[in-house]
């Protein structure tokens, strides 16, 4: 297994009116050190002096951020008092909208869930309904969560693309039928009255892995999102990367199967027509595995059927295991040609529909991927399932508050902003 390279921390600055950029600074680095850091080593790892550190220290702690948690040194010299974060300054409440399953977190400042919970995506067209039915939802988790609401930060919403970042709305994703330009971010926001932002879910994963996801989460990876559709979040050197749109990781179109079905887009044998769920479950049908034909093709009831897909496979199935085996061969040369492309360190699979995949997967993927990479005589690229478990599209729907109020980021060096 290739050595896991820890996050790199960011540097302060000691220009004037950069306190908001250097807070974020040091609390990043309290985040990224779980056992804790000294005011010493503060300075040290992020260049700040001595005073700057001791007057951050001094707001974030009167902010409930941060901790003393006791004192620690064995060499010369006094004793340091080690600063931690407190999980219970600040909270985050995430929802993952996949047409299949809805799910629902409240997460504390260290990425611990406090209480989640889960509901099948309301099915049918009406856009409203399906809001109205999160809004509720949100509501209830908050409620029976004992979360003090004023230490809410926010709600991050985890939605298929594509979407509009700048506007925050869903753009006619192809499995949410009728989810054309909805105003997903505003609605919500006006439902529940906390701040929200709206990202893909991919991309979100992808934010959950580098904030709770543990030795997975770091360095360089793409993360493969196994839900109702395929996607792809991307982190190079412990950066999520959105691109010019936010779109990043729509990888729907790449050809897995040149001689494959007809996909909308007018090739043959795209991820989209060739090794999604419902794909599967067609073929299924076909072979006789399961009953058809399917009622509901982009709802609970393909997830259903995708899971007893899957059961059939692992308890001896020849055709289902055939089903999945082979689409196992399809994700590993998306994977490839991906991993080839960026230059990853390793590739985490994870999302609604992993969990019942992951067995035969894990067992066929990584030596396809070593078969497959460009760079296998220089690095190994490592294989995993994700570090932070079945809710990671809703974990990183809250990570993004957290990432958006805490990490970080190149805008709080303006000035006039």
């Amino acid at each position: 297994m290739p050595e896991i390279r820890q996050p790199s921390p960011r540097r302060g600055t000691n220009l004037p009116r950069m306190g908001d950029f250097n807070l974020t600074v040091i609390l990043d680095a309290i985040r990224r050190s779980p056992a804790g850091l000294s005011r010493v080593e503060l300075a040290q790892i992020v260049g700040l002096s001595p005073q700057t550190i001791s007057n951050i220290s001094r707001r974030l702690l009167d902010q409930d951020l941060i901790y003393e948690a006791g004192k620690e040194g064995t060499g010369p010299g006094k004793p340091r008092t080690m600063l931690r974060l407190n999980s219970t300054g600040m909270y985050a409440v995430g929802v993952h909208l996949d047409p299949a399953v809805t799910t629902f977190v409240v997460l504390d400042l260290v990425g611990a869930v406090v209480k989640h919970s889960r509901i099948k995506t309301p099915a049918g067209t009406d856009a409203r309904a399906v809001i109205d039915t999160i809004a509720a939802e949100i509501k209830q988790l908050i409620s029976e969560s004992g979360v003090d609401p004023a230490r809410i930060a926010g709600l991050g919403i985890a939605s298929p693309g594509p979407i509009d970042l700048e506007e925050g709305t869903v753009v006619d994703p192809p499995l949410l039928l009728g989810w054309d330009r909805v105003p997903l971010r505003d609605a919500l926001a006006a439902a529940t009255g906390l701040s929200t932002i709206v990202d893909k879910d991919v991309t979100s994963a992808a934010v959950a892995e580098t904030w709770a996801g543990g030795p997975s989460g770091a360095g360089s990876f793409v993360f493969m999102y196994m839900g109702t559709g395929i996607g792809c979040g991307i982190v190079l050197n412990d950066e999520v990367v959105r691109g010019t749109s936010g779109n990043a990781g729509e990888i729907g179109h790449i050809i897995v199967d040149p001689e494959g079905a007809p996909c909308d887009c007018g090739l043959r044998g795209c991820i989209k027509s060739s090794c999604i769920p419902q794909v599967l479950v067609a073929q299924a049908v076909e072979a006789g595995v399961l009953d058809g034909p399917l009622a509901d093709v982009t709802g609970p009831a393909l997830q259903e059927s995708f899971l007893e897909l899957c059961a059939a496979a692992g308890s001896g199935d020849p055709r289902a295991a055939a089903i999945i085996d082979n689409s196992a061969v399809l994700v590993a040369r998306a994977v490839s040609t991906i991993t080839n492309a960026l230059d990853v360190d390793r590739v985490v699979f994870g999302g609604p529909f992993w969990t019942c995949l992951s067995q035969r997967y894990l067992e066929r993927i990584p030596a396809l991927v070593r078969e497959g990479s460009a760079t296998r005589k220089i690095h190994e690229i490592e294989v995993v399932g994700t570090g932070v478990g079945e809710d990671v599209g809703a974990v990183g729907a809250a990570c993004l508050v957290l990432e958006h109020t805490l990490a970080p980021r190149s805008q709080r060096l303006l000035l006039g902003d």
